[in-house]
């Protein structure tokens, strides 16, 4: 069965994993992320699948997420965190170092593709795949395909208000996005940090922020990644929460852990190519 290569390019590393058909891993490898220097990080993700073909002996379809996205408009990256990235022509550049077509997506769809593919999400019809962290992000996937939407933003919760502020939300903290109150401001890890580790307002947040997207896309299943997706009290405690604010007399929405860790993005950017 032939192998497919995932890539996770992140802002310290950049990881590499080769699925054969079955989604088992059959090679894996890292390299630290050029700081700062786009032509590096290109050739570096270049040296990667090479080495990993080479091991391999054989050529691959290539997947790769990204801590951003690719514009409809002009193919280039924008919002990406790694901004060395942002206005580069990535997948021309690394399609013709490679010679060959590859696939670029938002590292937060790759996550909910792996978990809608073969992880906590299995068999769903619309997951959606919320990344904890560092930043606050998400994928959505509906009927195994990833939906991006025309501008490329699908998922970006994390830029909304957070719902229904209350006394203890203000003043609004200011957002890297230049906004006031984002979701982001209070749910990210820093936010989390900044209030105490104060879990029970952190939960209370999270439900208020979730029970409204479950409104609107009444989706299956909800997978958390990211470092805060490790607080097992979360998966016992928001589904209870969010039931005043859901519109419905009952909740089947699932609330799940990742099946595939910290591997579920470089996996999800396999599955670009289909299972």
């Amino acid at each position: 069965m032939r192998s497919r290569i995932g890539i996770d390019l992140g802002g310290t590393k950049i990881e590499l994993i080769a699925l054969d058909g079955a989604g088992r891993e059959v090679y894996r490898q890292r390299a630290p992320t050029p700081q700062g220097d786009y032509e590096a990080t290109v050739g570096a993700v270049v040296s990667l699948i090479q080495s990993a073909e080479k091991g391999l002996e054989a050529k691959t379809s290539v997947g790769i997420g990204i801590p951003g996205a690719l514009s409809r408009v002009t193919g280039l990256v924008k919002n990406a965190n790694s901004t060395c990235l942002i206005g580069h022509d990535l997948k021309g550049d690394l399609e013709k170092a490679l010679g060959r077509e590859i696939r670029i997506e938002n590292d937060a769809n790759c996550f909910a593709l792996s978990e809608a593919v073969d992880g906590a999400g299995t068999g769903a019809q619309v997951v959606f795949g919320v990344i904890l962290g560092t930043g606050v992000g998400a994928g959505i996937v509906v009927n195994g395909e990833v939906l991006v939407g025309p501008n490329a933003i699908a998922g970006e919760w994390g830029h909304n208000p957070l719902p229904l502020p209350r006394k203890e939300d203000l003043p609004l903290p200011d957002c890297y996005c230049g906004r006031k109150g984002c979701i982001e401001a209070y749910l990210s890890g820093p936010a989390l940090a900044r209030d105490g580790e104060n879990i029970e307002r952190y939960e209370e947040g999270l439900v208020r922020a979730r029970a409204g997207e479950i409104n609107i896309l009444d989706r299956d299943v909800i997978v958390l990644g990211g470092g805060i997706s490790n607080i097992q009290r979360l998966y016992a405690n928001v589904p209870v929460l969010w039931r005043p604010y859901v519109f419905s007399d009952q909740v089947a929405t699932r609330l799940a852990p990742p099946m595939h860790g910290d591997s579920s993005g470089v996996r999800g950017a396999a599955w670009l190519w289909g299972k």
